[in-house]
């Protein structure tokens, strides 16, 4: 029998949601983290351990994603 994957509530819809709006601020900066999700061990875990996956970005992302901190940064 194949586990089925509970719907998302209280911390997990947190993380989904937090997701997102990551996912859309870096948009409006012109960065896209393509592996950004929410991490799928994080659904296996009683109680959950909510963690998001940021993934990996090429270098020219990576430059883009320094710039943008040190602008926001003090």
């Amino acid at each position: 029998m194949a586990r089925e994957r509970r719907a998302a509530t209280g911390p997990m819809a947190e993380a989904e949601a937090v997701c997102e709006e990551l996912a859309a601020a870096l948009r409006r900066t012109g960065i896209v983290l393509p592996s950004l999700t929410v991490d799928a061990l994080t659904y296996g875990y009683e109680p959950p351990r909510v963690l998001v996956e940021l993934g990996r970005c090429n270098v020219e992302t990576t430059r883009k994603l320094i710039a943008v901190l040190k602008t926001a940064a003090p």
